[in-house]
């Protein structure tokens, strides 16, 4: 007997639309609507979701077909141990297609519930397009969409201040709210927009900055979602997967929280005056912890992200480098028990998080999420950060090329890394049978301060530990030179 569809299961709960979200996929549907959800459970926001989307997928005629539901499988590492829960989410109440159903979409500017806007159109999303035309149907861009969707709601209300709407845009850019309404106020010149518009915009729109994090790999395999399936006794072509942590910053004040509804006491949504320090904390300790990790877990022949965690060498490298130098780098809330919560989402085994994917752009994340914790625990401790140092010979190291060589003679694609074409031509040439050699290489990569924004070379001690491990990684191999790193003191 076939199972019945998660539809024809369960009838949704309708509440008022109070949200208008531009986007359909995944990661909102995993976070967004799950806090939404949750606070509809709590009896503390009572409202829904119309999610609008752009690509031209099918994926809103799929979300209408199940009636706004489905499941979310939450499965993860908990206290140690695995852990595995299941919900059907309801806070989505439809979506449209701004390409097929834009008169729809601006029509929902005039319902005088809705209070919110979100948005995830990927980082590039937040970008002006001066080609865009105020009477297209629908404009290109989603700045474009959103700038004629709000001047549809104020013109309806008559420019009321009371009728203005939060914007909470969830792209991962810094700064992502105030950019966001830099690129409306720019089309609104371009346009030509009535003043009253603008002045109306400036007084009645709140354009928030956030932070978002919560991995959310969406779909499970064909056969995960079988087996899952048969253990809910439904259908639910959108079923998706998601880990259990998640973080939702938001930057404002008592009276903003009060006002989104949905936060309430959460302790994963933050409302803050400054979520500066969330984010550095986010780059420098996960993020951080990856980039440092990539390298030589790839040097040592592991995969994935859990691999690396659970090798005795590589799990002791990482925890040493958090917990030693990344999180004393840094002065952020609760750095330690972040970086705990972090070394269990790595050994997540409900996720493949490859490494080489974590190489996309190799150089510029070494200077971004790597850098500043080695010049901040220097300036903090007056030492040299050597596990870090140890991190940062193994990229060298990598960026030799060998191992992106092997995958493209299997033909196997390598991720992109424009500026570690710097590091990778230091390389030529280089008599690699010879200690001063390398290390005179080394020493010239760590002293390249327009490629790392910082004066590594000025850091005591840096480029010597660097050069020093170098040189083992090349004369004994990575798993020897960092069996002897993980036998020294943990900084000089």
């Amino acid at each position: 007997m076939e199972r019945p569809t998660l539809s024809r299961a369960i009838a949704a709960v309708r509440l008022p639309e109070k949200v208008v979200q531009f986007g359909t996929g995944a990661f909102l549907r995993g976070f967004a609507e799950y806090f939404i959800d949750e606070a509809n459970r709590d009896g503390r926001f009572n409202g829904s979701v119309v999610a609008v989307g752009s690509t031209g997928s099918t994926r809103d005629a799929a979300l209408n077909e199940q009636e706004g539901l489905y499941t979310l499988a939450i499965r993860g590492m908990a206290n140690g141990e695995t852990c595995e829960g299941y919900r059907i989410v309801s806070s989505l109440s439809r979506a449209l297609s701004a390409r097929d159903e834009w008169a729809t979409v601006l029509a929902l500017a005039a319902d005088p519930a809705i209070e919110l806007v979100i948005s995830n159109t990927t980082e590039v999303g937040i970008a002006l397009d001066p080609s865009d035309e105020y009477d297209a149907s629908p404009p290109r861009s989603f700045p474009g969409k959103l700038t004629r969707f709000l001047v549809e709601r104020a013109r309806v209300f008559d420019f009321d201040q009371r009728r203005g709407v939060v914007v909470l845009p969830c792209e991962l850019i810094d700064d992502n709210g105030t950019k966001l309404r830099e690129v409306v106020n720019e089309l609104a010149h371009l346009w030509q927009l009535d003043s009253r518009f603008t002045r109306w915009l400036d007084r009645a729109v709140v354009f928030c900055n956030t932070l978002v994090d919560r991995i959310v790999p969406g779909a499970p395999t064909p056969a995960e979602a079988e087996q899952i399936q048969a253990s809910l006794g439904y259908r639910d072509s959108l079923l998706m997967v998601c880990e259990p942590y998640a973080l939702f910053a938001i930057e404002g004040d008592d009276e903003l929280r009060a006002r989104l509804g949905f936060p309430g006491e959460d302790p994963r949504i933050i409302v803050s005056p400054d979520i500066r320090p969330y984010r550095e904390r986010k780059v420098r300790v996960l993020n951080g912890a990856h980039t440092i990790a990539a390298s030589a877990a790839l040097l040592a022949g592991l995969e994935t992200v859990g691999d690396a965690v659970a090798d005795e060498r590589i799990g002791r490298f990482i925890r040493r480098a958090m917990f030693d130098e990344i999180v004393p780098s840094l002065d952020a809330p609760n750095a330690p028990a972040f970086a705990r919560d972090v070394v269990e989402r790595f050994a997540n085994p409900y996720l493949r998080h490859a490494l080489i994917d974590i190489t996309l752009y190799h150089t510029t994340k070494m200077r971004v999420r790597i850098v500043p914790s080695i010049v901040g625990y220097y300036e903090r401790t007056g030492r040299t950060p050597v596990t870090l140092a140890f991190g940062f010979a193994a990229y060298v190291a990598f960026m030799r090329g060998e191992r992106q060589a092997e995958r493209r003679a299997a033909g196997r694609a390598v991720p992109d890394d424009p500026e570690g074409d710097r590091v990778h031509a230091a390389w030529q040439n280089v008599d690699v049978r010879s200690d001063d050699a390398v290390t005179a290489m080394a020493r010239t990569v760590v002293a390249d301060s327009s490629l790392w924004g910082a004066e590594l070379g000025a850091v005591p001690g840096f480029a010597d530990a660097v050069a020093d491990a170098l040189v083992r990684i090349v004369r004994h191999g990575l798993t020897a030179a960092l069996d002897q790193q993980l036998t020294e003191p943990a900084t000089i």
